[in-house]
C-alpha cells in the first residue's frame, strides 16, 4: 500500500477545529465552538417512507487506541472559523489554504448508503485516521442509522444538498436553491439527532454565486477541492488509486473529493 508521509485527516465540532496527527495522518475538523452559531433551518418536508432497516456491521469508533503501527493516523488539530462562509479547496478558493506539505484531507460525498458507507468507515478505522463526510439529506433520513454511525467513529459530518441537485441551473431559482441547502441541512440534524458541522458542498462543485454569498451569511464554509478523484468513473480500485497519487504527488498535498454512494 502506497503512502504519503504527513497525510491529513478531519474532523468537526461546530464552527470550526481540524485534527491532524502522526508521522503519516490524515486531517480532522472542528469548528470553533465559540463561534456564532448559524441560524436554525426550517424543518424539511415530510421524506416519503424509508426502506426497511438494513443490518449495518458494527464499526469500532475512532477514539479507541490505534493497534495498527503503520496506520496513518491524525496529524495535528487545526481551528477553522466559519464566522462569513469562508471557502476552502483551490479547485475554486484561492485565498485560505491550512495544508501544510504532505498533509491530505480525505472528504466523502453522497451518502449514507448501505455497505459503501460502512466500508470506507472500516477502511478509515484500520488506518485509525478520519474524514470528513458531505451526505445527502435524503440518503440520511432514508438511513440515519448509518449516519449515526459515521458519527460514533468520530467523522466530521456537514451537508450537501436534500436532493443533489444542481443549483447553478437556470431553472433553479435562489428560493429553490435555498429551500435545498435547508432541508439538506435539517434532514442531515435529525438523522443525527444533534447539529452537524457548519460545512457545506455544492453538488457537482458547482457554485452560484448567490448561494456562496447565502451561506456566507449563515456562516457555513465552503468545501471544493484540490483534486477529483473521480472515483465514480472508475470500475477497478487501482484505477482510482493511480490517478489520486499521481496529482498528489504532482500538488504536494490537497484535499479529496471520494464518495461513499
Amino acid at each position: 500500500m502506497r503512502k504519503i508521509s504527513g497525510l491529513l485527516a478531519i474532523g468537526v465540532i461546530g464552527s470550526g477545529l481540524i485534527v491532524l496527527g502522526g508521522s503519516q495522518a490524515t486531517a480532522q475538523l472542528f469548528p470553533r465552538t465559540n463561534a456564532t452559531p448559524p441560524a436554525a433551518a426550517p424543518a424539511p418536508a415530510t421524506p416519503a417512507p424509508p426502506p426497511p432497516p438494513t443490518a449495518i456491521p458494527a464499526v469500532s469508533p475512532a477514539k479507541q487506541p490505534c493497534n495498527n503501527p503503520d496506520a496513518l493516523g491524525i496529524s495535528r488539530i487545526v481551528e477553522i472559523d466559519t464566522t462569513g462562509g469562508p471557502g476552502f479547496g483551490f479547485e475554486h478558493f484561492k485565498q485560505m489554504d491550512f495544508l501544510r506539505d504532505k498533509e491530505v484531507v480525505l472528504t466523502f460525498d453522497d451518502g449514507p448508503w448501505p455497505e459503501n458507507t460502512p466500508a470506507v468507515l472500516k477502511a478509515l478505522a484500520n488506518e485509525c485516521t478520519t474524514g470528513i463526510f458531505f451526505p445527502i439529506g435524503k440518503h440520511a433520513t432514508w438511513h440515519p442509522e448509518i449516519l449515526k454511525q459515521v458519527a460514533a467513529a468520530g467523522h466530521v459530518i456537514g451537508s450537501h444538498t436534500w436532493s443533489h441537485p444542481d443549483l447553478s441551473n437556470k431553472k433553479v431559482t435562489p428560493d429553490m436553491a435555498k429551500e435545498e441547502i435547508e432541508k439538506g441541512v435539517s434532514a442531515v440534524k435529525w438523522a443525527l439527532g444533534t447539529p452537524e458541522a457548519p460545512f457545506f458542498r455544492f453538488p457537482d462543485l458547482k457554485h452560484p454565486p448567490e448561494m456562496v454569498t447565502y451561506l456566507g451569511e449563515r456562516n457555513i464554509a465552503i468545501w471544493s477541492c484540490d483534486l477529483d478523484s473521480f472515483d465514480f468513473k472508475a470500475s477497478k480500485p487501482e484505477t482510482v488509486i493511480n490517478s489520486v497519487f499521481a496529482k498528489l504527488t504532482k500538488l504536494g498535498k490537497g484535499i479529496i473529493v471520494m464518495h461513499d454512494f
